[in-house]
């Protein structure tokens, strides 16, 4: 399928926890949606759900069959791709080899919305970041984002967009929660600080950001309430009537896990609020629907 004349299409390059819920956001509002995967269930479901499936693999190159035959001409593309261990590819394969790839494969010059995380700004010490603080990932995965922000930043379909986002959490997924209920040690310090951004947030966000008439490059995006780890695991145990929980702290060490995300720029920018501003309240009500 292709786009018609009136229609805003969009192209959703990784639809999944976050990616699908943008896609019913945005045929909420009548736009024509497409969305990649590599699997032929996942297309099923896609098109059931009215999304346009588009079957190919981001990490394989642009001749072989698993790449995608052809991509639509959109107004926006979303990346939003998480990382499956089980596929056989590293996170530069993906997150950057694959995102080049996919711009180069673009018929237009679409908005460009690259999902990013917090985690580039590697800091153990507390302090508070925001777009202007430098980035220092510590780790492999921030360290491949960012040369993924800088690749799209200089590739002719570029500059983008890039969001870095904070921990997503909703229904079905909540951070440690298994390791709550095993009374398994959290590998962190019980007083470091912890960034989050409700699913639903994000997605509003992402909205909200495709439609702006002149945004930013960057955006740290969060619900703009940073807690001690300490606070939420805690909040978990007592919510699922599990153990206290208990730490590892040493095993947290060079993971760049302790800073208070200032994410003022993307709200003033949409002109909005988070609908999720306390964290553990929207914990607790994702756990009380999923008794």
């Amino acid at each position: 399928m292709t786009k018609n004349s009136n229609e805003t299409a969009r192209l959703i390059i990784g639809c999944g926890f976050l990616g699908e819920r943008v896609a019913q956001r945005w045929l909420g509002s009548g736009s024509t949606v497409f969305a990649t995967t590599r699997n032929q269930t996942k297309a099923k479901q896609f098109a059931k759900a009215n999304i346009h499936p588009i079957i190919g693999d981001v990490t394989t190159s642009s001749g072989s069959p698993n790449w995608f035959q052809k991509l639509p001409e959109v107004d926006t593309v979303l990346w939003s791709v998480g990382f499956d261990r089980n596929a056989h590819a590293n996170y530069y394969d993906v997150h950057v080899t694959g995102l080049v790839r996919v711009l180069d494969q673009l018929p237009n010059n679409p908005r460009v919305i690259f999902i990013s995380s917090t985690g580039i700004w590697g800091t153990e010490t507390g302090e508070e970041v925001d777009e202007s603080t430098p980035a220092c990932p510590t780790r492999e995965a921030g360290r491949t984002l960012l040369t993924a922000e800088t690749s799209l930043s200089r590739h002719p379909k570029g500059p983008g967009i890039v969001l870095r986002l904070a921990g997503l959490y909703g229904p079905d997924r909540l951070p440690r929660l298994q390791d709550i209920r095993e009374n398994n040690p959290i590998p962190a310090d019980p007083n470091s600080w912890l960034n989050l951004i409700h699913v639903d947030d994000a997605a509003a966000v992402i909205c909200d950001i495709a439609e702006h008439s002149s945004p930013e490059g960057l955006y740290a995006v969060s619900d703009m309430k940073p807690l001690q780890r300490y606070d939420w695991y805690s909040a978990l145990a007592e919510f699922t009537n599990s153990p206290q929980p208990q730490w590892a702290a040493e095993a947290s060490k060079g993971r760049g896990g302790n800073k208070r995300v200032n994410a003022h720029r993307i709200w003033k920018d949409i002109n909005s609020q988070p609908h999720y501003p306390n964290a553990i309240e929207a914990m607790r009500l994702i756990l009380q629907k999923s008794v």
